[in-house]
């Protein structure tokens, strides 16, 4: 995650808003490009090594699937596992957190597919 100034505006309002919105807190821990997409293959697959969330989701860069991986495994939301083996093997799942959020799922993608298409729609008539 970027660094700011601890005594910066938006910091103090980011702070504040999550504090007292617990729908906020949540987008801002799922919230992003790439850790919803991170978590629906880790939901779907399983486990799976770093190459193979690479491989999966199509764009992201081996930097930036390390920041969100390691910003997820923060919030406690994915578990990493290292084996002490050669060559060595780190291995991303689900933590009982993250599994949790699993039932609001369907209802974000209902959401997003009926939205979408009233943004389409929207779009088309205003050309």
């Amino acid at each position: 995650m970027a660094k700011r100034k601890e005594n910066s505006t938006n910091n103090i309002n980011r702070e504040y808003i999550t504090t007292n919105c617990d729908a906020i807190y949540t987008i801002c821990k799922i919230g992003g490009r790439w850790k919803m997409m991170i978590l629906f293959y880790l939901e779907e697959y399983g486990t799976l090594r770093f190459n193979e969330l690479k491989e999966k989701t199509v764009g992201i860069t081996d930097r930036m699937l390390s920041l969100q991986l390691k910003e997820l495994e923060a919030d406690n939301l994915v578990t990493r596992q290292v084996y002490a083996e050669v060559p060595p093997r780190v291995e991303y799942s689900l933590t009982n957190i993250a599994k949790d959020l699993l039932p609001i799922w369907p209802a974000l993608e209902d959401w997003g597919t009926k939205h979408r298409a009233l943004s389409a729609v929207k779009q088309e008539d205003s050309k």
